[in-house]
Formats: C-alpha cells, structure tokens, sequence
C-alpha cells in the first residue's frame, strides 16, 4: 500500500469511517445499504485506490444520510491523498451491457457536479435510491472540490446504468490523480 489518508465523520444519523491508500489493494466497504456497498467498492478499484468506508447508521432515516455521508467523509479523503501536483483531468466512457456512461471530471479547486443517470430517481436498486446514487456523486464532488459530469448515455437495466456510471466515474479518478511533473495549468495555479 501506498501513502494513507484517514478520515471520520460523525453527525447524529451516522459515523463514517474512510481510510484510503494510494495505489491499487484490497477495497472495502461496509454500510447498511448493500448497493452502495457495491458501488463504492466499485468506485474505489477502477481508481485505483485501495481502502475501506464504513459507515454505520446511527438514527435510521432512510439511504439518503448513509450516501451523502459516505460521499463526504470519501470526497475529502481523495482530496487529500492526492498528489501535488496532479494530472487534474480525467475521463471515461464505460459500457455495461446495454448501459453506456460517461463520466468527466477537473479536479480544480472549484466544486460543481451535474450529473444525468438516465432513470427515474424514485427507482432503487439494493437499497440505494437512483437519485441518492446521484446526490453521492454531488457530495463526492463537493467534497473534493471537484467539477464532475456523470451521464448515462444509454440506459437500460437500472443496476447497470449506475454501476457503469459509477466504474466511469473510478477510470476517471484514477486518470486525474495520477502525479504530474507540472502544475496543470496556463496560469501555473490550479483553483
């Protein structure tokens, strides 16, 4: 494993737990909502980090909290593993059977996600509501104070939509945290 990054975050409807590794390993996750266990193991392998989220739900609600809160405490955890200077972009576009997704992102100082899954955000699948899988992406941006564009450009089975999305999102990641020899940027400062 490679340099280590740890972080918590506790409110009173969860306590979050993420340690992240530089480098591809062993990848973890255990929350109450067993789709976002996938999705976020997910995530993590096509990173290429290694480590382990745990989230633990402290006053049941319903999977919007245990999300958001994932996605938080995991967006400042990349934030912080990453490499200075960095790659900065990444990109990806990734087809899951009948799904195809595209995901972009500029870690750039300046949050902001816009995101598209395709499905109606009502639809859940293994617990994890379709639009909660997107107000993750949100919060994950935001945290990492990231620009990122997730679109499904072809759906079809809602399981696959979302794990496309989510495996484009990680191919992405894993481009834009590579380390650079320059600071990627005409004006020599990334924010």
């Amino acid at each position: 494993m490679g340099r280590g990054v740890r972080v918590s975050r506790e409110t009173l409807e969860t306590r979050v737990a993420v340690e992240v590794y530089s480098g591809p390993g062993r990848v973890e996750a255990s929350t109450p909502v067993p789709m976002l266990n996938h999705l976020l193991e997910t995530l993590l392998f096509y990173a290429g980090v290694s480590g382990r989220v745990v989230v633990e739900e402290v006053k049941h609600v319903d999977d919007h909290h245990v999300a958001e809160d994932a996605a938080l405490a995991l967006g400042e955890a990349l934030a912080r593993l990453a490499p200075r200077p960095m790659k900065r972009f990444g990109w990806a576009v990734v087809p899951m059977d009948e799904s195809l997704c595209m995901a972009a992102l500029d870690v750039s100082g300046r949050p902001g996600a816009w995101v598209d899954l395709g499905v109606e955000g009502a639809d859940a699948v293994g617990g994890l509501r379709v639009e909660n899988a997107a107000h993750f992406i949100a919060s994950l941006a935001s945290a990492m104070r990231a620009t990122v564009h997730v679109r499904a450009l072809r759906t079809g089975n809602t399981h696959h939509v979302v794990e496309a999305c989510f495996k484009a999102l990680g191919f992405a990641l894993r481009q834009a945290l590579e380390p650079s020899e320059t600071v990627m940027s005409t004006k020599g400062v990334v924010v």
